[in-house]
């Protein structure tokens, strides 16, 4: 394992974080923010509680869970994206250095990135909302797990986009639509017996169900179902990259 060439992947994508603060950590943090002001404080006083949680509390894993999946796809995507644009990804390629070290730099500056916003949104919403966190060990495992996963799908897309508007494509027509569905706002319960089922075909259920019981032990569906779906999830992204430098896809052309 070439260690050397991960931590300068890693360092390097890294930087451009500090280099662009206001977009990459201010932006999400304050917009989400402006979710606990009006859904927590100003609406959820007016909310009944929800499995005996204050709805402000309620939505706490809900938002912070959206916010990681659309950061860590935007990081992980533009981050394998640029090299390719620049026509840089080429010398990566040529140097002496496997295509798992190439998938840990970048995916790791990624995830690294979307868990320091998770952590600052986690601590900001304490300044609004009163929570506690049950299982504070599952609570870091699925936020460290959701933001490999989601780096992962976004590296993917970052491959697949051949212009910057693709690059946009799934994170605004697909993930955030499915975050918001997903019961980040609400419990499924109050939804009508179809519905429930209905939703249950939306992958986001799972990641803010099981992220939302490792704070308060209760979920929508079982825990066991949500860490099985995203670790599914995350081995078919793994046999994706897996065939996409095996066969050069987007990659020698």
């Amino acid at each position: 394992m070439n260690f050397y060439a991960i931590r300068a992947i890693y360092l390097f994508e890294l930087a451009r974080t500090w280099r662009t603060l206001l977009q990459s950590i201010a932006t999400p943090v304050i917009s989400t923010s402006l979710y606990f002001v009006v859904f927590g404080a100003a609406i959820g006083s007016r909310m009944e509680a929800m499995h005996g949680i204050s709805y402000g509390a309620f939505i706490v894993p809900g938002l912070i869970m959206m916010a990681l999946l659309s950061e860590s796809i935007s990081n992980a995507s533009f981050g394998i994206y640029m090299p390719r644009y620049s026509g840089t990804i080429y010398e990566v390629l040529s140097a002496p250095v496997s295509y798992l070290e190439i998938v840990i730099g970048y995916v790791g500056a990624a995830a690294t990135k979307s868990l320091i916003l998770g952590l600052i949104i986690l601590i900001t919403a304490r300044l609004f909302v009163d929570f506690e966190i049950a299982h504070p060990f599952w609570m870091a495992f699925f936020l460290v797990l959701t933001a490999i996963t989601f780096c992962l799908f976004g590296f993917i897309i970052g491959i697949w986009a051949d212009g910057w508007e693709k690059l946009q494509i799934v994170p605004a027509l697909i993930v955030t639509p499915l975050a918001f569905l997903g019961g980040s706002f609400y419990s499924i319960e109050m939804l009508p017996p179809l519905w429930q089922k209905i939703t249950l075909f939306n992958p986001a259920v799972y990641l803010i169900s099981g992220f939302r019981w490792s704070f308060y032990g209760v979920s929508d569906v079982n825990v066991a179902v949500s860490l099985g779906m995203t670790l599914g999830f995350l081995v078919l992204c793994l046999v994706l990259i897996g065939w996409i430098f095996r066969t050069g896809y987007r990659l020698k052309n």
